[in-house]
């Protein structure tokens, strides 16, 4: 099936709505089907595949990118390897540290062989590079990776000129972006639709008390939000991990005591709000001084989202007001209960 016969296929169906920006994709993702269907003598495979130019997709957030490139990656019949970005790049830090052990002196080069050795197709939801040491690795990694005939199909909020923006010595970063010109069409996703906002349009954000009910509401808008799809996604933070056991297409499903019963602090939080665009955050409790700590870590895990824009869906034991009402600090989750409240609202979501 072409990449055009299932996406009118979903159309008919009732599971997409037809969208010209997406609609002018189609032949791009189409192109790289066809590419990696066409039958590889062997011996010839590097060769055949490094002709094979990839696609870079970018766009605002909602606009459909991460659907389109799953539209693709179902299709494609090659050895293949979807993963988000973020958690490929902690799966290569973790074999280059293997690598290292072995007394190699390039720890990339193996990773990358081993890449080439396993997949054909490459396929990265939600590119960006916002750490020194990734920005470092990962215009090496390509490089290897594209020389070695893997072709890569990636989504980004940003252009690529915008990847590491105002990151420390970026000129070293900027050969790669030529790079990723070079290799990778690259094509913005332009559709006035945030289609992730118009799924939660008109819906509650905030459930309850925590019931039968509350967790009904939010299993529903979960399936919706993540079509039945979700992988762990740990992220590393000097050395600590910030586990979200359920993620899919910047969409992130945990329960309060997975983020705030552990010792996380101001950094993890950040780094969780640059990840996701929307927290699902299941099971808060009543806070008081019995759980002070829990309590301050919510605190500073809601100004961090906030700050960040992220949207917020959970469920609690009460109204934001409510939540923390004796005990140090309840002066100071006033801002919070009053954060929760504006988070809540449709004008803040947009």
């Amino acid at each position: 099936m072409t990449v055009q016969a299932a996406y009118q296929a979903a159309v008919d169906a009732g599971t997409l709505r037809s969208d010209d920006a997406q609609l002018a994709v189609l032949p791009e993702l189409e192109r790289v089907r066809t590419a990696l269907a066409a039958p590889v003598k062997r011996g010839l495979f590097r060769k055949a595949a490094s002709e094979v130019t990839g696609l870079y997709m970018w766009g605002g957030v909602g606009r459909g990118k991460s659907m389109l490139m799953d539209l693709l990656y179902d299709l494609v019949d090659a050895p293949k390897q979807r993963r988000h970005f973020h958690a490929f790049m902690q799966w290569v830090h973790t074999e280059m540290t293997a690598a290292r052990k072995t007394g190699v002196d390039d720890a990339i080069a193996p990773v990358a062989a081993k890449l080439a050795a396993e997949v054909r197709f490459l396929a990265f939801d939600e590119m960006q590079i916002s750490d020194i040491t990734d920005a470092m690795i990962v215009g090496r990694l390509f490089e290897a990776l594209f020389k070695a005939g893997v072709v890569i199909v990636t989504t980004s909020n940003r252009p690529p000129d915008d990847l590491y923006k105002d990151g420390l010595n970026r000129q070293l970063f900027t050969p790669f972006i030529a790079l990723l010109k070079e290799k990778m069409v690259v094509h913005e996703l332009s559709s006035a639709t945030d289609y992730r906002q118009d799924r939660l349009a008109g819906q509650p954000s905030y459930f309850t008390p925590i019931n039968d009910d509350a967790r009904k509401a939010i299993a529903a808008i979960w399936a919706r939000l993540s079509n039945g799809k979700a992988e762990e996604l740990v992220l590393h933070v000097k050395g600590r991990q910030v586990v979200l056991p359920d993620f899919h297409n910047g969409v992130a499903k945990a329960k309060f005591f997975d983020l705030c019963g552990r010792p996380l602090g101001a950094g993890d939080y950040l780094a969780l709000a640059d990840a996701v665009r929307v927290l699902i955050l299941e099971d808060i409790p009543a806070l008081s001084r019995h759980n002070f700590n829990e309590a301050k870590r919510f605190v500073t895990l809601i100004d961090a989202l906030y700050e960040a824009k992220v949207q917020l869906i959970c469920s609690a034991a009460a109204v934001p007001e409510m939540l923390y009402v004796e005990g140090t600090g309840t002066f100071e989750f006033e801002r919070t209960a009053s954060r929760l409240r504006e988070m809540q609202s449709v004008d803040w979501a947009a």
